[in-house]
Order: structure tokens, then sequence, then C-alpha cells
């Protein structure tokens, strides 16, 4: 019996089938795809949002998945973000092409998580200074911080395994 999740996201967003090499090396590191899970779960519904609603998180996501080219992946994020029951202005900004419309709030965290999702050497002390002129506390730069830096983790992961997959 299998001690990976029926519902892990990475294995099913990387298309893993229940047989083959490349399930067999996952089955291996069964606790490793555990805690994956776990903190895609805490990172996108924790029990204490803070100032980052589950709607926000679930759009970032979603548009991070967009700036990287997985559709399939934005798709998962796009389903958390509808049941979220986020409003209009939340849902836009999955759209990688949406700015934020004035909100400064919204702009400041769609520029920061743009820059680090895509050029994440170019950040700087200023980014996180515009992020608080915006009014965003420390905690939930912290909290956005996090989010980021684990899709950009299961990001990776989800490529590596699809190559590993086209490869075995």
């Amino acid at each position: 019996m299998s001690d990976l999740s029926p519902d892990d996201i990475v294995i099913t967003q990387a298309g893993i089938g229940a047989g083959g090499s490349v399930r067999e090396a996952l089955e291996g590191r069964a606790d490793i795809m555990a805690m994956t899970q776990a903190t895609h779960d805490a990172a996108l519904k924790p029990g204490d949002a803070g100032g980052l609603s589950h709607g926000e998180r679930a759009a970032l996501a979603a548009r991070v998945a967009r700036l990287n080219e997985d559709e399939t992946l934005a798709a998962h994020y796009m389903t958390l973000l509808e049941e979220s029951g986020a409003d209009e202005a939340i849902a836009a900004m999955a759209d990688p092409a949406h700015d934020g419309e004035g909100n400064a709030r919204r702009a400041a965290i769609l520029a920061y998580t743009d820059l680090v999702s895509t050029h994440p050497r170019d950040t700087t002390p200023e980014d996180v200074e515009a992020l608080k002129s915006a009014g965003i506390s420390d905690a939930d730069i912290v909290r956005l911080s996090e989010l980021n830096a684990f899709l950009a983790y299961q990001i990776r992961v989800i490529a590596g395994l699809k190559l590993m997959r086209a490869t075995a």
C-alpha cells in the first residue's frame, strides 16, 4: 500500500500515475511529499490568514502559475479561488495583466509577487519598503513571502517530476 496521498497536488499536477519508476521514486520520499502537501495547505488556507485572505492567496498562486506558463496548476488555484468566495476585484489579481487598478495595496502586492516569481534576484529592500508604504504589515509581508517561496518550490518540483516522467 502506498504512503502517498491520493490527493497530493504535486503528484497530480505532474501527471504521475499509479505505477512506474517515478512513482516508485516518490514512494521512497512519501514523507517529503506529505510535508509539501501540508505546506501547500498552510500557505493557501492557513487557520489565521492575517491580512492576506484565502482568496488573495489563491489568486496570487494562479497568477504565479500563469507567469510560469503552467495553466494546469493555475486551474487548480482558480478552483481554490472560486471556493474562497472572493469578489471580482480579488479574482482579477489572478490575471498577470491586472495591475491592481489604482488600489495601492493590491498594486504593491502584485508588483512584488510578479518580481519575486519572475526575477527574484532583482528584489531589493526598496521592494519591501514599497509594500510597507502601501500599508502592508510586516506580518503580512512575511505571509506573502512565504506564499511566493512555496510557489517557487512547488512549480519547480512539478516541472522536475514532469521531466522525469517524460524521460522514464
